[in-house]
């Protein structure tokens, strides 16, 4: 059995309030679509993500695709976002369709749906109604129902991927989820264990209590680099990647790349694997000037290997010359591409040592950085 998780993440969500639509809103030290990606990313026997964006977030696209997550564009309701999604599938044999704003699902409950597949064509989380029900009108009550066999519907629901496609092309008109459609098709769905605590967040307040949630599993972790590179000859510097010209250039045994060196050594700190020399030995040839961008992305693979999602870096430079904010933006986005993050969740600056000690007389540069690791 080959699975693939489908993420739909093209809705706009306005009852959320907020600047943006609530998939893109930060919560617990990333956005609810990180903390969602991350529940699958983490499930071994998932070997397919898609993630459905709205044709206005395509932008952020390249970050997921850096992932190896396919996206593609969502329609104008949900059921045709779905259908995109499916169509975009390219290996699996059975999918989970899971929404973007249920960043609390669980690794428990992911799961128990990809285990009921074995036996079933679809299968989809709900939890059983507890508390009493009213109909009403006009403010007031007007009846009870009776709440036998009721259950409140969750995600992921699964599903045979052949069955499902063939069932939202048979379907016409709107349907609450994906089991309306499959029940519509005559396909039979397993119940499985829901959690109060996969939520879907739909008012303001969901936000809270989705962090409180949240925050008592995760793993979140914040590592500091620091490095120096003395100046030689030369006529540039490489410095998150890009050239500037400069009377010197910077002495070292790759291409001295400071700001990749200590961008590089924060990740490695955050995960308690030791620092770019125990990785990249100065005293191995094979190193000998070497782009530094290699140590970077294996830092970020590194990381990425381990289950942690790379929520922010924050590098500063320390020197009197070059002047480093005329390049700031080519290297925030360098950075940001080695890394596989949006480029909002890079941050580049430089200070000066009001001309006190060796970067004072401009006799180096130094650089410091901060990386966080955040593991659901």
């Amino acid at each position: 059995m080959s699975i693939a998780a489908l993420i739909v993440a093209a809705g706009r969500g306005s009852r959320a309030g907020g600047p943006q639509p609530k998939q893109w809103q930060p919560l617990a030290g990333a956005r609810v679509i990180d903390h969602t990606l991350a529940a699958f990313e983490a499930m071994p026997k998932i070997t397919e993500i898609v993630l459905v964006l709205h044709q206005d977030d395509m932008d952020h696209a390249p970050a997921f695709t850096a992932k190896g997550i396919t996206v593609t564009t969502g329609g104008a309701e949900r059921a045709a976002s779905v259908q995109r999604g499916l169509a975009a599938i390219k290996t699996a044999d059975k999918v989970l369709i899971h929404d973007a704003a249920r960043p609390c699902v669980s690794a428990e409950v992911i799961s128990g749906v990809i285990d009921a597949l074995t036996g079933h064509q679809a299968a989809a989380p709900g939890l059983p109604v507890t508390d009493a029900l009213w109909r009403g009108a006009d403010g007031t009550v007007t009846g009870t129902q009776d709440r036998s066999n009721l259950f409140a519907a969750q995600t992921p629901q699964g599903f045979d991927l052949a069955a499902i496609r063939a069932a939202h092309a048979a379907y016409d008109g709107p349907a609450a989820d994906d089991v309306e459609v499959a029940r519509a098709a005559g396909l039979q769905v397993a119940i499985t264990q829901g959690s109060a605590d996969n939520l879907k967040i739909t008012r303001p307040e969901d936000f809270a209590r989705a962090a409180r949630l949240l925050e008592t599993r995760m793993d979140i972790r914040t590592g500091n680099g620091f490095d120096v590179h003395a100046f030689g000859p030369g006529d540039h510097v490489t410095l998150c990647g890009v050239d500037i010209p400069h009377t010197h250039g910077l002495v070292g045994h790759s291409d001295a790349d400071v700001a990749l060196h200590t961008v590089t050594d924060a990740i490695y700190g955050a995960l308690a694997r030791g620092d770019i020399g125990q990785h990249f030995p100065p005293s191995d040839p094979e190193w000998k000037g070497a782009r530094s961008d290699i140590f970077l992305r294996h830092a970020a693979d590194l990381a990425r290997e381990m289950g942690f999602t790379l929520t922010h870096v924050d590098c500063t430079l320390i020197c009197e010359t070059p002047k480093i904010g005329p390049h700031v933006a080519p290297m925030r986005a360098a950075m940001a591409e080695m890394l596989g993050i949006e480029i909002d969740r890079v941050s580049v600056k430089a200070t000066t040592s009001e001309r006190l000690g060796f970067t004072g007389r401009s006799e180096g540069i130094a650089c410091m950085a901060t990386a966080t690791l955040v593991k659901t």
